[in-house]
């Protein structure tokens, strides 16, 4: 049985206005614990509320789509498959539900100020370490002031961008996160790195080895980690969580992740048992497993949210730097080829921006400012334009080719993609070079370092990525999108521009709707008309399995509310169990 979701996108920021986190115990006497009405996720076959009486137990292995560099929070960079497994044992303080709103996860509760101005969090009572140790309130202090807000450490950038200027204890489990000026989507910066509480003691027991020997609160306990091979984690005993059976959490004994990158072989491992789950991100792939799930035996769920397969452009390096040369990549761009190409065809629409047309933020006045293609003559003209410009900003004499070099991974469909658009831009005048790089490569590349004369630059100037509007509160993905270079490693295109700068602002501090909207329009349309990245089409993603194994798509947060599912083939296995 195949489970199709799509997000079912919620007004977040007006529910910090109305105190959006109240106490989440979850129990059987709240009447609204067995989920929400409408959840993303469909399908009737192999979900948990067919199952009679869940049986404790067994082994799955998973394979994924790449190795992760790291497991601190602090300097990991976690992929879809790098959360998937951090997701195991590291908890989230906040996570989203079914229905796009943010709830707590680890924390008990978290409710904002009048002018959003403080966000207090408390944690649940009775929460421990896979060392034994405790989660309180001094020791997420430890983690904010330590981990993600000293001088120097990664996620300062991404909290102090949220207008975040410190913690305060204000009781054995109470802290709260003050800023310096309202911000509606806070909540969505404790989802991700700055909200996986990791245990003091460990850390500060091996400062360097704790990024290869992660202590966390989640389900599972890490065991072992053969870089490349297999990482192992094993049930937590003394987990907080438990099912709706009243049976503790997690089911399963013990989970093996194997980093299988060629998803062709992924496809195969999973076909001969050799694994019983996968993640991909590739239309091919989604392909075959939909056959396998026809023929029998297997399941999956596919998502497909606002994420698009993208080209990331390096603004500030020319001739990229050149809006003309910009607006020609797109209008040369040939989506619905690319969409063949990558075998993308029949499972997602093409994209023109950060939100798809089913999301409350779409805007159709915006996107149809994009330079959408297949326009190879006005591509040409712009090329030739720039090429004849004795001012031209890559300093080449007049009418000298334009020549840019475009990373991608050596994997065949996207290597098919990059070679498409060296037939496509070639054809109007742009010279491509292709150079491959492995994942954790090319993204130390995009990211770049602090240390370059231009914090952040990166080390590339064409890429391809994948990218769009996020699964939370719009603010938090186009924050990082456009924030200022020096202090916003996810600003991979380094594209900025005042009229953004002012609607990030409104979406930081406004609650309204309309006003909220109309900022998301803004940054759409300058995004469009200035063309930072050239859109492709949208990301299929698919966990597949045996069909054996329970309760991957419909897993559920502490109150009984249904998760939000698969997306971005990242799955949670907390609730995940062997049918018997």
């Amino acid at each position: 049985m195949e489970h199709t979701s799509r997000p079912w996108w919620r007004v977040l920021a007006v529910l910090a206005l109305l105190g959006l986190f109240a106490s989440a115990c979850g129990g059987d006497d709240d009447p609204e614990a067995e989920g929400p009405e409408g959840s993303i996720e469909t399908g009737t076959e192999g979900t948990v509320a067919e199952v009679d009486e869940i049986t404790p137990g067994g082994k799955i292995i998973v394979g994924l789509e790449s190795e992760t560099n790291e497991w601190s929070p602090a300097s990991g960079q976690f992929a879809s498959g790098g959360w998937t497994v951090a997701l195991t044992f590291y908890d989230p303080l906040i996570t989203i539900d079914a229905e796009g709103e943010f709830k707590p996860f680890l924390a008990e509760s978290m409710e904002p100020n009048e002018d959003l101005t403080e966000w207090t969090l408390t944690l649940r009572e009775g929460v421990l370490f896979h060392d034994g140790t405790p989660l309180d309130a001094e020791t997420l202090k430890w983690n904010f002031d330590t981990l993600h807000f000293a001088d120097g450490v990664r996620n300062q950038g991404a909290l102090k961008t949220a207008g975040v200027t410190g913690m305060e204890v204000v009781d054995d489990l109470t802290v709260k996160y003050v800023l310096s000026e309202p911000n509606a989507a806070f909540p969505d910066q404790l989802r991700s790195y700055a909200g996986l509480p990791v245990s003091q003691v460990a850390y500060e027991a091996d400062p360097v080895g704790f990024s290869e020997h992660p202590v966390g609160t989640g389900p599972f306990v890490f065991q072992e980690w053969r870089r490349d091979d297999r990482l192992i984690v094993t049930k937590n005993e003394n987990y907080w969580m438990k099912g709706a059976d009243g049976q503790q959490l997690p089911y399963l004994d013990e989970i093996e992740f194997r980093p299988i990158p060629d998803d062709e072989a992924r496809v195969n491992s999973l076909a001969s048992d050799d694994i019983q789950v996968l993640q991909t991100l590739r239309g091919t792939s989604v392909k075959r497993v939909r056959a396998l799930i026809d023929e029998g035996g297997f399941a999956g769920n596919l998502y497909v949210g606002n994420e698009s397969s993208i080209t990331v452009i390096n603004t500030l390096v020319p001739p990229l730097d050149d809006v003309r040369i910009r607006r020609a990549l797109a209008f040369a761009n040939d989506q619905e080829a690319m969409a063949t190409v990558r075998d993308d065809d029949g499972l997602v629409p093409p994209s023109t921006g950060f939100f798809s047309s089913d999301s409350p933020w779409y805007s159709e006045d915006a996107v149809s400012e994009y330079p959408a293609g297949p326009d190879p003559d006005a591509a040409r003209a712009l090329v030739e334009e720039y090429m004849n410009d004795a001012k031209r900003s890559d300093g080449k004499p007049v009418g000298d080719p334009v020549t840019i070099n475009y990373q991608c991974q050596p994997d065949p469909s996207l290597l098919e993609g990059a070679q498409l658009l060296q037939g496509l831009w070639g054809d109007v005048g742009i010279e491509l070079n292709l150079e491959q790089v492995d994942q954790s490569t090319m993204i130390t590349n995009v990211v770049g370092s602090p240390d370059t004369e231009t914090p952040y630059l990166g080390n590339f100037q064409l890429t391809c990525f994948r990218a769009g509007g996020g699964e939370g509160d719009p603010l938090t993905a186009l924050q990082s999108f456009f924030g200022p270079v020096p202090t916003s490693s996810g600003n991979f295109t380094n594209f900025t521009s005042p009229e953004i700068d002012e609607a990030l602002d409104t979406l930081r501090t406004r609650a309204d709707f309309a006003e909220r909207y109309a900022a998301v329009e803004t940054i759409s349309r300058i995004a469009a008309q200035n063309v930072p990245v050239v859109w492709n089409v949208g990301t299929p993603t698919m966990i597949g399995y045996r069909d054996d194994v329970v309760g991957i798509p419909d897993w559920t947060l502490p109150d009984g509310s249904m998760g939000q599912g698969t997306p971005g083939a990242r799955a949670r296995f907390h609730e995940t169990f062997l049918a018997q």
